[in-house]
């Protein structure tokens, strides 16, 4: 984790200032947590989880906002601001500020799409299979967001069909029973510094 976290902070600026890394995968991937282990290991780089971004009635059609929101300002070398939904009362809370870092984590299902793509520094995908991540998925949200997964299942089901990201991913990271695997991703033409590497080992370059 930490070399791959060195190795990111060496990449050069995405979006203004900023190393913009996109964590995307399947819903139930594992995503948030791996996320958030990655910026510690970053020193506390800022995680922007697309959960905020998205919402009920736009649950991938939230790429103008990120853009305006977020990525245009970074682009300026400015704060971003935006306003997080909250998925209990399904509204728009007031706007919170995103200074830009050296590293900003981009997590969530669809932050390698095709409109993200040119802002990111790196692309990693959690590269769980669909099914055992929504089952996942289901068993963490419990039977009361039964009916949110059928909607959910098919809008991704939509999503990545019309717009798949691990295709280009610089990446692909699987858990293991300690700590992480990773591998280069399709995105990364293979070659002997692109091999398998477990746990703290050399991580492939983005």
């Amino acid at each position: 984790m930490h070399v791959l976290a060195s190795r990111l902070r060496r990449l050069p600026p995405s979006c203004g200032p900023v190393r913009l890394v996109g964590v995307d995968g399947h819903a139930g991937s594992g995503k948030s947590t791996f996320a958030g282990q990655l910026a510690a290991a970053l020193g506390g780089a800022p995680v922007l989880h697309l959960d905020d971004i998205a919402s009920h009635d736009e649950l991938f059609d939230w790429t103008g906002r990120l853009l305006r929101e977020v990525i245009t300002p970074f682009g300026r070398g400015g704060t971003a601001h935006y306003a997080p939904y909250d998925w209990h009362t399904r509204r728009f809370g007031p706007p919170r500020a995103l200074p830009p870092a050296p590293v900003v984590l981009v997590e969530g299902v669809g932050a390698g799409r095709r409109a993200l793509r040119p802002h990111l520094a790196c692309l990693l995908w959690m590269d769980l299979p669909r099914e055992e991540s929504w089952a996942r998925g289901r068993s963490r949200d419990g039977v009361e967001q039964r009916e949110f997964w059928e909607e959910w299942v098919l809008a991704e089901q939509r999503h990545f069909a019309e717009d798949p990201s691990r295709p280009f991913a610089d990446v692909l990271v699987r858990q293991c029973r300690k700590g992480y695997e990773t591998t280069s991703g399709p995105a990364v033409t293979p070659g002997p510094d692109h091999d398998i590497t477990h746990g703290d080992g050399p991580a492939p370059m983005c």
